[in-house]
């Protein structure tokens, strides 16, 4: 008898220990991709900028543009879309319409739920007629993304940016005659450079390459670091403005 309350007893130490393993680990997580330092202004219209946002996007449209360009820009997975808006609004006030597309469940866990932020995007593209030059872009799986539509929707499209994403892993690009730019951190230990660069292959010949030295793969939007991440060389802004930098050179040459 007494060695079966032992048994039970080390059985539900057991269970305890991993519940609370499961909590912390959890919980870690969550406050890895929680945003942070996002002043609040940047989520508030201006004299420059209107911000609209829902369920599905975060847009910011310039007040006065005369660019027929716009940007769609997927988030990464389990990043909110208010995370990038320090990254991508300065793009608006250039006067660049810029549209980000919020994932289902912040981490679109099913094949189903990745398909719906596609449709999202597609839906973007044709409420806003006006609109000449569609670029798309995206950060981690939000590069998935953004790659899967460049192969289904290329015809609809003027440029693909990727960024901090080994995509495309399985996806022949090299027949895209759009512009693509592909930008990457130096210290990304999640989107290693060594995985981006073996599938070059897959990229069209004309692909523009952009390393940023000393970014990782966390700073390029406004969070917490993620599990197995580089340690950055450079600060957050100014992986972001090298980033941002690299986007309105592609969005000039349409």
């Amino acid at each position: 008898m007494q060695n079966l309350i032992k048994r039970w007893r080390i059985r539900s130490w057991i269970r305890l220990a991993f519940i609370t393993w499961a909590i912390f680990v959890m919980s870690w997580l969550a406050n890895s991709v929680r945003t942070s330092g996002v002043d609040e202004s940047t989520l508030l219209s201006d004299s420059s900028v209107l911000v609209q946002q829902d369920s599905t996007s975060l847009s910011f449209l310039p007040s006065d543009t005369k660019s027929h360009t716009a940007l769609v820009f997927f988030c990464g997975s389990g990043i909110a879309a208010d995370a990038y808006a320090p990254l991508l609004r300065p793009i608006a006030e250039s006067g660049i319409a810029v549209f980000i597309i919020k994932l289902p469940y912040r981490f679109a866990p099913f094949e189903s739920h990745k398909e719906a932020a596609l449709v999202r995007a597609r839906t973007m593209i044709s409420t806003h007629s006006k609109v000449k030059n569609w670029a798309i872009a995206g950060h981690s799986l939000g590069g998935a993304l953004a790659t899967r539509m460049a192969r289904t929707d290329s015809a609809n499209l003027s440029a693909l940016i990727l960024i901090a994403t080994t995509h495309p892993k399985n996806d022949d690009l090299s027949f895209l005659r759009i512009p693509v730019t592909k930008i990457y951190g130096s210290r990304d230990s999640i989107a290693p450079k060594e995985q981006i660069i073996r599938n070059s292959a897959l990229l069209p010949s004309q692909t523009k390459w952009v390393e940023i030295v000393g970014g990782n793969h966390s700073q390029f939007g406004r969070y917490g670091r993620q599990l197995f991440d580089g340690t950055p060389g450079i600060s957050r802004e100014q992986q972001e403005e090298s980033t941002r930098t690299a986007i309105l050179q592609t969005l000039a040459d349409l």
